[in-house]
């Protein structure tokens, strides 16, 4: 999928720091002091927490939002959205309200802000021996399905200190509320074409630190998001695309999509890698399973979904199989097999599985490579056709 470029951007940066709590008072106070003394615009998301007022922190000078009841983490940073939106903003860097984040990096957000103004920008946590195992292992595995989802290397998923353009929160339908939002928001952005930058940040855990992270909640939502993404990734039906045309975002046509997309710069390469990869799964003999590497190979080098499910579909039997087991029987018996009897379709129907398996690793490499050629052709003419029309 193609990505917003990295360029300068004419419009006003203006940024807000956005902090989201909910009954953090230990530590709320201390973080939203630091944040004040390096940044001068501040804003205190309170999710409903049970004994928060914003009297606690007068002495700051801090504008604040106060949620009747607790809604979840995703929601206190839409509410904070869009509470900048209103008042002139164009960016909020969240921060989380446990002290883990060092306020003194927010310069390292807008640094990154002024050269890539329409990314979105992750904070990567770099972890040491005293971060707990659970958070070390959950940053990995949320990492391995945001690559299989989306075909891009993400460092730190599960970042809550990030940077986020104002409108690109506006355009995207983001169904998690609680902690999955933060999951979800990188998948769908880069799904619509958005670029997702990364700064390296510290992160400091201690024992007094408050979660409210559920162990059995939280991982049962990022379980059936993941799920879900993991389903939708592999349709093939194209994600709704976004470009800046100035500084507003519009959403692009079909059209223009695959236009895009036949005209960014090895996209003849990606569809025939991916035709290729779907010949090679579809040929190769191990039903199921085979799938399963089609779904995950097209995720993982982000492929071109519909190219690789429908070339993999052209090799349901019976005529690819037959192939194997007449390449199967050759290399087992030097000749091909050309009585179709009872006997040899039916009493050795094990014999024909087994050079079924054996031809297919012969046959899935060259259907491979003669599809891989054929889309490369076909693929220049058709880009030179399309840059005749233009």
């Amino acid at each position: 999928m193609p990505s917003m470029e990295r360029r300068e951007t004419t419009t006003q940066i203006k940024i807000l720091v956005v902090i989201p709590h909910y009954n953090h008072l230990s530590t709320l106070h201390s973080v939203v002091q630091r944040c004040r003394t390096v940044w001068p615009h501040v804003l205190v998301v309170d999710d409903g927490s049970e004994a928060f007022s914003p009297k606690l922190l007068q002495d700051v000078d801090v504008q604040c939002i106060v949620q009747s009841a607790n809604q979840g983490k995703g929601m206190a940073i839409l509410a904070g959205a869009a509470w900048a939106k209103e008042h002139g903003f164009t960016h909020i860097i969240t921060i989380d309200a446990d002290g883990q984040h060092n306020p003194d990096e927010i310069g390292q957000f807008v640094k990154e802000v002024a050269l890539c103004p329409h990314a979105l920008i992750l904070g990567v946590r770099q972890f040491d021996d005293t971060v707990p195992f659970g958070s070390r292992f959950g940053r990995k595995f949320g990492n391995f399905w945001v690559h299989v989802q989306t075909g891009k290397a993400v460092q730190d998923i599960q970042s809550g200190y990030r940077c986020y353009p104002v409108d690109l929160l506006q355009v995207l339908t983001v169904w998690s509320k609680r902690y999955a939002f933060e999951v979800e928001v990188v998948v769908r952005a880069l799904w619509a074409g958005f670029d997702v930058r990364e700064v390296p940040v510290s992160v400091s855990y201690t024992r007094e630190r408050i979660s409210h992270f559920s162990k059995w909640k939280d991982n049962w939502r990022l379980t059936v998001l993941n799920t879900y993404l993991t389903i939708r990734s592999m349709l093939p039906i194209a994600h709704r695309q976004y470009k800046y045309e100035g500084e507003k975002i519009v959403r692009r046509s079909y059209w223009q999509t695959l236009q895009d997309n036949l005209a960014a710069p090895g996209s003849v390469l990606r569809n025939a890698l991916s035709a290729a990869w779907g010949i090679f799964c579809g040929s190769i003999a191990l039903p199921g399973i085979r799938q399963v590497w089609l779904f995950w190979g097209i995720g993982w080098w982000n492929l071109n979904r519909l190219v690789g499910i429908s070339f993999e579909k052209i090799c349901i039997g019976p005529f690819v199989p037959a192939v194997c087991i007449e390449v199967g029987y050759f290399l087992r018996h030097g000749h091909w097999l050309t009585e179709f009897t009872l006997t040899t379709l039916g009493k050795q129907i094990m014999q024909r599985v087994w050079e079924w398996v054996l031809g297919s690793l012969v046959v899935a490499p060259c259907l491979a490579g003669i599809a891989f050629l054929l889309v490369v052709v076909f693929g220049w003419a058709l880009r030179r056709s399309l840059h005749g029309r233009a």
